[in-house]
């Protein structure tokens, strides 16, 4: 079973994000954070497998986290989530190891990225 952490400032973002999660990976444990400082404070109480970020938040944004979360995390899925498709957005993901998931998130779009993680998580399990 894998904790996945969901970072949004939009509660209704969490919830439709976690919504997808549970269609695809039901014994998934879902965790939500408002912004990356409580995202931090998540991180330092509990084990977290995977997390899916949002881009556009207030203070450090989705990008930034992700760059800092690779640092320390070098082999965690991370998915940075946004509407915003700029060539250097999805270039920046990238480089911080993140996959890029367009906004809206449905289950169709996060599909790739939760079956990847699933099969990295089992492999580090086994």
């Amino acid at each position: 079973m894998a904790t996945v952490l969901i970072v949004d400032d939009s509660k209704l973002a969490r919830i439709v994000v976690g919504k997808a999660i549970a269609a695809l990976q039901p014994e998934w444990v879902r965790l939500e954070a408002g912004n990356a400082d409580e995202a931090t404070a998540v991180l330092e109480s509990q084990s977290v497998d995977l997390m899916i970020l949002d881009f556009n938040m207030p203070g450090r944004n989705g990008l930034e986290l992700a760059e800092e979360l690779r640092a320390r995390f070098p082999s965690m899925p991370i998915a940075l989530a946004t509407a915003n498709v700029q060539d250097e957005v999805i270039s920046r993901a990238r480089a911080a190891g993140a996959t890029f998931v367009p906004k809206p998130i449905t289950e169709d779009a996060i599909r790739g990225f939760i079956s990847g993680a699933a099969l990295k998580l089992r492999a580090g399990n086994s």
